[in-house]
């Protein structure tokens, strides 16, 4: 068995490169969530060829048995895995491009398993547990014994009876095994409502479980965002980062602190958007610590800090988050024709949003304004001049922001000459309002000064207009205290905009985006396979175990084992997040895998198939070792995710593990008790006929 990891892993990696498909952390992430899966089909192989053997068969004959026997239930335990991870690797949008490579990693790696299972790993274990009836055996040679230290180490390992030969095995818990196994099969009704008690229980505490799309993510590492009036020159804004450095220095584990004024900083982490630039009241910032420890509390006392020092900025500081990036965890965005409408609307948004205890920060699209110099002239003067308004713009705008008088050869490049006033007179008013202004069509006329032609004033607009899929959009968004969960905000939000009949006026519509939007659209996403999903697993279920009702069997505890998972997650205070779905889907195909081989030894042994009490107990004690192993490897896989404690990792890994756990007992109790029910009233039927014979005829009554 421990021949089939290495070899997987190998055709994986040499899978992956045939494909074109780059090795990073994800698809190695697939490969550890796939460790426990690796080995399930050669267990099960050299499980049942080992136990061929012992009964008096040839290794050959053995193995050959095995295959024809097995193939069936792996080729349809491997074609549900699949077919629950495919959905994963072909989920659309930056969802998909995040945890496509885990689904593939698991994909490869059960397929190469399956295939090396019924190959190689048959052919050596028929050849390897062929040799002797004890895997170690010492070397004997006529007239010698092994002796010293290596003589004892042979005994010790060949030694008859031992676990390491022979498997574990605990008399008085086999002996209590035994026993529920005899009153599951005598009360079949009974096992089945116990068993899927604790799935219910899942389902009904799936309502209390908290919701993240993805985890943030602790790391010696945090950003922060200040953006200052829009009026703001960059040197000002360069100012007041340098307050903020040596008030961020002054903590203890703070290491360094890295300014980008005017523009976004570099992309060092790889879902921060960075699409600001030539915006000079704007400034990032990433803090590198000493250490993570503590890193939330840091967060919380750095962005009181700086929110009491620039009372008038908006001041952002916000760890690093997993997953697809978004704008703001907390986001509406409302829609319609009117800006002032828009603008009002928002405001009243923003009161609501501004009332909530963990909202640190609200902005929006058009609460911004911006002044503006605007020149309102004299109708009558500039009839007078000769001039017209858009003569007058442009005469300004050559002044102000130059025109091209020429070029210069710098080395091999031309560059061009724009002409224009200094900045000292740019800024000034009574320079502006001395412009001459001439016609162009007419040349017999003078000079006119700005001042003649009208009044300059000052004139608020907004900083920008927003739109959205071709519509104006005002979206307010609320940024929110570190470590608090964005669903925590976005429900009392909603029980706000309802307590306070907010009302949008006709035309007019509004959505909510951020996080809730990311995991909406997401899930949806990984939704719309569903039906190919539910079809493919029929269809491969029924195809391998001829029967609809014994599929539904399988259905029942593909459905046990999502209730498993979501008492998992409860028990172990995890969320539900997009991990953690994406772990229970992986998972659908995984828990059923033990409970096919169950059900394919129930209805390939004659007797136990014919409805004898003792034979279907003998059966499943029989597939019990296959159960409990292949169930024991897939959780064990999961323990480097596990004991890491990354956020990220844990919903998913807890899923899985916990589904798993439970789709145990269901392939060891739930599945006999279905089957047994289901044999019972197939045979109800024949136990109400009665035959005689009469005359040499068969009557039946």
């Amino acid at each position: 068995m421990g021949t089939a990891l290495p070899f997987t892993i190998f055709a994986v990696f040499g899978w992956m490169t045939v494909l074109g498909v780059p090795i990073h952390q994800m698809s190695v992430t697939g490969l550890i969530i796939a460790l426990g899966l690796l080995i399930d089909n050669a267990i099960v192989v050299v499980d049942e060829i080992q136990a061929d053997i012992q009964h008096g068969a040839e290794p050959l004959p053995a193995a050959i048995k095995t295959v024809n026997y097995l193939r069936v239930p792996l080729l349809a335990s491997t074609a549900t895995t699949v077919l629950t991870f495919l959905p994963i690797y072909l989920l659309p949008g930056s969802a998909g491009e995040f945890v496509g490579s885990i689904a593939l990693g698991v994909i490869l790696a059960i397929l190469s398993s399956l295939a090396l299972s019924l190959t190689v790993i048959a052919a050596l274990a028929a050849r390897l547990l062929g040799r002797s009836p004890s895997p170690v055996q010492p070397p004997q040679r006529p007239g010698a014994h092994p002796s010293g230290i290596r003589g004892k180490i042979l005994r010790f390992l060949s030694k008859p009876g031992a676990w390491w030969n022979e498997g574990l095995s605990v008399p008085r818990l086999a002996q209590l095994y035994r026993g529920s196994i005899g009153r599951k099969v005598a009360r079949p009704l009974l096992a089945i409502a116990l068993t899927l008690a604790n799935p219910l229980v899942g389902f009904i505490g799936a309502g209390t479980l908290e919701n993240q799309f993805f985890p943030l993510l602790d790391r010696d590492q945090f950003h922060i965002e200040m953006e200052f009036a829009t009026q703001t020159a960059i040197e000002q804004t360069h100012e007041q980062v340098l307050q903020a450095r040596d008030v961020i220095l002054q903590h203890d584990n703070v290491a360094a602190v890295h300014w980008f004024v005017g523009e976004s900083a570099p992309r060092f982490y790889y879902n921060l958007s960075g699409d600001r630039e030539n915006q000079p009241y704007y400034a990032q910032a990433m803090v590198q610590l000493k250490s993570e420890d503590g890193l939330e509390p840091l967060v919380q006392e750095v962005q009181a800090e700086l929110s009491d020092l620039f009372p008038s900025a908006l001041v952002i500081v916000q760890k690093f988050q997993q997953g697809p990036p978004f704008d703001a965890p907390v986001e509406m965005r409302i829609y319609g024709p009117n800006l002032n409408e828009l603008r009002r609307i928002g405001m009243e948004v923003r009161e609501i949003m501004a009332t909530l205890h963990e909202v640190i920060q609200v902005r929006d699209d058009l609460s911004e304004g911006q002044n503006k110099l605007a020149l309102s002239l004299d109708d009558e003067q500039v009839r007078q001049a000769g001039l017209t308004n858009t003569e007058i713009a442009q005469q300004l705008d050559a002044y102000s922001e130059g025109v091209t008088g020429g070029a210069i050869l710098e080395s091999t490049e031309n560059l061009p000459v724009r002409v224009r006033l200094n900045s000292r007179d740019r800024a000034s008013l009574e320079t502006l309002s001395s412009l001459d202004l001439r016609p162009q069509q007419s040349q017999d006329r003078g000079f006119r000064p700005t001042s003649a032609l009208g009044e300059f004033e000052l004139v608020p607009q907004l900083a920008s207009i927003a739109r959205r899929n071709e519509q104006r959009v005002n979206t307010v968004q609320a940024f929110i205290t570190a470590g608090v969960l964005p669903s925590a905000v976005l429900s009392p939000l909603q029980e706000r905009l309802a307590a306070a009949e907010f009302e949008l006026p006709p035309g007019y519509r509004y959505e909510f985006g951020g996080e809730y939007e990311e995991q909406n659209t997401a899930v949806g996403n990984l939704l719309l396979f569903v039906p190919i999903l539910v079809l493919g697993m029929v269809t491969a279920l029924v195809l391998s175990l001829g029967s609809f009702r014994q599929a539904g069997i399988i259905a029942g505890v593909a459905v046990g084992s999502i209730g498993m998972a979501l008492l998992s997650l409860k028990v172990f205070g995890s969320v539900l997040g997009f991990m953690a779905i994406v772990g229970t889907m992986g998972l659908i195909g995984i828990a059923i895998n033990d409970s096919i081989v169950v059900l394919t030894a129930l209805t390939e042994d004659a007797e136990a198939s014919s409805g004898d009490p003792t034979e279907e107990q003998r059966v499943v004690l029989r597939a019990t070792r296959h159960v409990l192993t292949t169930s024991a490897t897939t959780i064990i896989g999961f323990v480097p995710l596990l004991a890491d404690g990354d956020p990220f990792w844990r919903p998913l890994a807890i899923a899985i593990a916990g589904g798993i756990s439970g789709a145990t007992l269901l392939a060891l109790y739930f599945v006999p008790a279905a089957y047994i029910l289901i044999k019972r009233s197939q045979s109800k039927p024949a136990h109400q006929r009665s035959v005689v014979t009469s005359d040499s005829k068969l009557a039946v009554r």
